[in-house]
């Protein structure tokens, strides 16, 4: 049994490869979509988010309002370094609580999705091995506008955040080419897991 983390730059595509694992029959973690439990209404970390920042990131019915979260720490290291301390280590607790669920399940391996992997360092220790999902400069900047309904110059600014996607690749076992159709996607994706099914590796 063994864990492998899927990353990659902000709108490349990461969502789309995960869910094609998770059409193979893969065991697959999302970490945004814990990122979002440790933080709703009555949670520890909704209640520390809470009292660092303020009623002010939250809806009407408590629910934390990401939009304006992700606008108060975008420009702020310091915020940000704060959201970070409150939600990282509640974030990697659950994420290998759900692995090692996984594994007693009958799983031989699990994907996670760590759009910060690199960045944030917090769960390389873990990764026996890492795949990078890439594409086009271009196509990000429109994928991230399109999806965010954000300007270009917004944009590039989020993507200059993040790690330069080539040292990702440098530092990664598997790459995974967004660029091109579904189609070319899903073959790439199915040949790493023909790849993943053949490792005898025990973590």
């Amino acid at each position: 049994m063994f864990i492998v983390g899927l990353t990659g730059g902000i709108a490349t595509g990461k969502s789309t490869v995960l869910q094609i694992f998770r059409e193979n029959g893969v065991a697959v973690i999302d970490a945004d979509e814990v990122a979002r439990r440790v933080l709703e209404p009555g949670t520890k970390g909704w209640e520390e988010l809470k009292k660092c920042f303020g009623t002010e990131v939250l809806l009407p019915d408590g629910r934390v309002n990401r939009l304006k979260l992700g606008e108060l720490i975008f420009d702020d290291k310091e915020k940000r370094r704060q959201l970070n301390a409150i939600t990282h280590p509640k974030i990697q607790i659950a994420m290998l609580k759900m692995a090692f669920r996984y594994f007693f399940s009958g799983h031989s391996y699990v994907v996670m999705e760590v759009p910060l992997l690199f960045e944030t360092g917090k769960m390389l220790n873990f990764m026996h091995k890492i795949i990078t999902v890439v594409c086009e400069d271009h196509q990000q900047l429109e994928r991230l506008c399109k999806r965010s309904d954000i300007s270009e110059k917004v944009a590039l600014k989020r993507i200059k955040t993040q790690m330069p996607l080539e040292k990702k690749v440098a530092n990664s076992h598997f790459v995974i080419d967004n660029s091109g159709d579904k189609d070319s996607t899903f073959r790439q994706t199915e040949s790493i897991i023909r790849v993943l099914r053949r490792s005898k590796f025990t973590w």
